[in-house]
């Protein structure tokens, strides 16, 4: 296909798209004329996964880069590809160094982990997160306990191991970061509003309906 083609189907600009092959994002189409290159679907598969980093995981293009340039080495294995893509959207939680209740709130996060066997780098983002939350519910005075946390726990569990079933054996490396991005960003999108749709629901069968 043509770039015009191209940037139809991707729903991005001609200019976007020319831009990504000079960041190195995207690479080349093949030489057909002088003045003309022909692209593939694969040039559509990979526009289609920038779109989505860009747009859903809000990512800077030099992270872009090096998620793009993992899925193109056949040497990374999926779990290490996964987990680099899901650091990479964050989020990001800054937390003073010397505030001694952020501290002890990370410990209580590696003894959570270490109690569940959950195999997770030092470096996820979400232990961060985690961590920010339980001092928040604290300093508000709700403690953290494992009684509160396991219904929370199971759902979690249950989400992750369902979403990863989406990606099937054999599937293009783009097509599984694809199925990452779903599960990671679009996914958590609707847990969240179908949690608070349970709660409204939960509150006025509790409570009575106003």
């Amino acid at each position: 296909m043509q770039i015009s083609e191209l940037s139809d189907r991707s729903g991005l600009t001609v200019q976007a798209i020319k831009y990504y092959i000079r960041e190195g994002l995207l690479p080349k189409g093949t030489s057909a004329t002088a003045t003309r290159a022909d692209y593939d679907r694969r040039h559509l598969e990979r526009l289609r996964l920038i779109r989505a980093l860009r747009e859903l995981g809000e990512l800077p293009v030099a992270t872009i880069r090096r998620i793009v340039a993992m899925v193109e080495d056949e040497r990374v294995g999926l779990g290490e590809l996964f987990r680099t893509a899901q650091h990479a959207l964050g989020p990001a939680v800054h937390c003073p160094p010397d505030d001694p209740d952020r501290r002890a709130a990370h410990r209580d996060v590696q003894d959570l982990l270490g109690e569940l066997g959950w195999r997770v780098s030092p470096r996820a983002p979400a232990r961060d997160l985690l961590a920010h939350s339980f001092v928040e519910l604290r300093r508000l005075g709700f403690p953290i306990t494992l009684t509160d946390l396991r219904p929370y726990i199971r759902a979690a569990s249950d989400v992750a191991e369902h979403g990863l079933g989406r990606v099937a054996g054999g599937e293009p490396r783009t097509r599984s970061m694809h199925c990452m991005l779903v599960s990671t960003v679009l996914y958590e999108q609707v847990l969240t509003a179908l949690h608070r749709l349970a709660q409204e629901d939960a509150a006025a069968r509790r409570f009575g309906d106003a």
